[in-house]
């Protein structure tokens, strides 16, 4: 075995790190997913915490296989050896609809769907804000590409992406808080909530800004 394939094997397998932990973190609203589709599916009686689904479920089922593909999909958008094939470029065609479904099905729902009263004004508003800035992030992503702004695109898919995996990391913060304490009340809810969101702006935000930083030698 020659030096070079020494190198290259574990760089290989380093590459596969990153989508590997975004494909977990984004298995457990899956299931949650799915077991609401599951529930649909049965012919639920009503209950307050499904009445909305069950009343109108075109929206969240549409929601449900959006996020769903976007987020499995999308991780393997962070496989170096992947990005420099034309799987990224045919991928890139089906993540663009499924992240405007996933977006455009949320605000849908915040604004017409009758929220849990845990759900306050503030979150809320932190969903739409969301929402909004993932819709943008995913057309200025596409117009930069259009473009061949190879520095601005990655940068856009990568600020929408983030945003679109809140609610792995909402599971991630609000999991324990149950374990810990139960369940939270609508003001830790917000606040677990919007961290969220704000903890998955700032990681990519802090990659995209190290991606632009020149390498020194």
């Amino acid at each position: 075995m020659t030096t070079s394939q020494v190198r290259t094997k574990p760089t290989s397998r380093r590459q596969w790190l990153v989508p590997a932990g975004l494909l977990l973190l984004a298995l457990v609203p899956a299931l949650g997913g799915a077991a609401r589709v599951s529930e649909l599916a049965s012919d639920p009686a009503l209950t307050t915490d499904n009445a909305r689904f069950v009343t109108q479920p075109i929206p969240v089922l549409v929601h449900i296989v959006c996020v769903t593909v976007y987020s499995m999909l999308g991780a393997f958008q962070f496989v170096p050896s992947l990005r420099r094939r034309s799987w990224h470029r045919l991928a890139g065609r089906v993540l663009f609809p499924a992240g405007l479904g996933a977006a455009l099905t949320g605000l849908w729902m915040t604004a017409f769907y009758d929220l849990p009263t845990k759900d306050t004004v503030v979150v809320n508003g932190v969903r739409y804000v969301v929402g909004v800035v993932m819709v943008v992030s995913l057309v200025l992503g596409v117009r930069a590409a259009l473009r061949h702004d190879f520095v601005a695109h990655p940068a856009w898919m990568m600020r929408a992406y983030a945003l679109a995996m809140g609610a792995g990391t909402q599971a991630l913060l609000i999991g324990p808080y149950i374990a810990v304490a139960g369940m939270p009340g609508p003001v830790v809810n917000t606040v677990l909530m919007t961290a969220a969101w704000v903890i998955n702006a700032a990681v990519a935000e802090w990659v995209i800004r190290r991606r632009r930083i020149p390498a020194r030698v």
